[in-house]
Order: structure tokens, then C-alpha cells, then sequence
């Protein structure tokens, strides 16, 4: 999750654009399509596909299938890791590529809302936290784009945001780790761990929406 917006996507530094020596732009989108950072990002794609496959199969709360279940919350852990490597590779080598730029915060909000809309099909988050999410985090990722287009600057990543991100992921390992059905769906330790996921879940999506309205205030400032 190359928060390209105003987590880690807010800043411009993994915003894909390729570069000469001189500072000279690559015209073309498919211009370095081959190179390292955009390989990852590409792999994370299909990562995002795979987990979803395990998460659909696994059903709900793994009912169908706690192996799957478990395969897919740790899928879900290794990708939602990998979310600043192409970014950092791309800065780190020079390689900042308009596909990549294209590309990357697809990859970052694919994974996580992806998620979402599979835990809400499964009863296991409420459709209208879902919908908050999808609203904030596609809203905001088209108001980057816009900004970039109209050659505007993205702004750095604020606190709030980069909290955003830590609790998005822990909510939905949270959410993705068949514990009830573990230790039983109806049990005391269930229900304890139930409320401390919404918890979390809650919390980011709080942060998610002040970072979002922060970034919107920011952003309208400084046109």
C-alpha cells in the first residue's frame, strides 16, 4: 500500500514517473514495464488475486476450511509487507516509471479493500463500514491522480495517514484469523476477541477519515 495519497500515496516520491539523468520525463506509459520495482508490483497483483481465492474458499469465518483461512491471513501479512518495497526501489535505483506510477496505488488499495468487500459478503464486517472505506480510499486516490494531472505537487505523508495504514492492515489480520472458530464461535474468548477486533476495525476507520479530510484540506489550500 504505497500510500501514494496522503499516507505513503501521498507522497509523489514512488509516484511512477521515469527519468534521464537529466531529469528529462519518458513519454511513454509502458516505458521501463520490465523493471525491478514494476516486477514486484506486478507480483503483488497476483498475490492480491491469490488471497482473495484463499479467502473466498476458506468461507466464512473458515467454515469451510480453516487451512485455507490460515493461508490466507498469512498471504495477506507477506503482501500487505511488501507494500513500500517497489517504491523504495524504484526511488532507491532511479527507476520511477509512469506504468509503475499507474500501477502502484492500484496494488496498495486493491489488497485492502479487496478484503473488505469479502469480509462484508461474509457478514463479518458491516457493509456500511465497508462502504466508508471503499468511498474515502477511491475518492482520494482519484483526487491524487487529478492533482498530478493538472501538474499539481502531492503532499507528504502526514502522521494520521501512516497510522491509517498500520490499523487497516491489523484490523483485517484481526479479521482474517479464523480465532473463533478456533476456540469456538460462542465462547467467552470469541466474543473477547470479536469486540477487540471491531475495536480496531473502528479506530482505523476514524483515522481513515481524518487523514482523508485532512489531506482534502491541504489539498484544497493549496489550489
Amino acid at each position: 500500500m504505497q500510500e501514494h495519497l496522503e499516507d505513503k500515496s501521498d507522497s509523489d516520491s514512488t509516484g511512477n514517473k521515469a527519468t534521464h539523468g537529466d531529469g528529462s520525463v519518458h513519454g511513454s506509459l509502458f516505458d521501463g514495464w520490465n523493471s525491478p520495482p514494476n516486477l514486484v508490483t506486478y507480483v503483488r497483483i497476483v498475490l492480491v488475486v491469490v488471497f482473495l481465492a484463499l479467502y473466498i474458499a476458506s468461507g466464512r469465518f473458515g467454515s469451510e476450511s480453516l487451512p485455507l483461512r490460515w493461508s490466507a491471513t498469512a498471504l495477506f501479512i507477506i503482501a500487505a509487507s511488501t507494500d513500500k518495497l517497489d517504491g523504495w526501489m524504484a526511488r532507491r535505483y532511479n527507476q520511477v516509471t509512469e506504468l509503475g506510477k499507474l500501477l502502484d496505488p492500484i496494488a496498495d488499495k486493491l489488497l485492502i479493500l479487496a478484503a473488505l468487500v469479502v469480509a462484508s459478503c461474509f457478514n463479518e464486517i458491516a457493509w456500511w463500514v465497508t462502504a466508508l472505506f471503499l468511498i474515502r480510499e477511491l475518492g482520494i486516490t482519484v483526487m491524487r491522480f487529478i492533482v498530478i494531472d493538472t501538474g499539481g505537487s502531492v503532499i507528504a505523508a502526514s502522521k494520521a495517514g501512516k497510522y491509517k495504514t498500520l490499523f487497516e492492515c491489523f484490523a483485517i489480520a484481526l479479521l482474517l484469523a479464523p480465532i473463533p472458530a478456533l476456540v469456538g464461535i460462542e465462547t467467552g474468548p470469541a466474543h473477547v476477541y470479536t469486540i477487540f477486533t471491531a475495536a480496531i476495525v473502528y479506530i482505523a476507520l476514524i483515522l481513515c477519515m481524518y487523514s482523508g479530510g485532512e489531506y482534502l484540506y491541504h489539498t484544497l489550500r493549496r489550489r
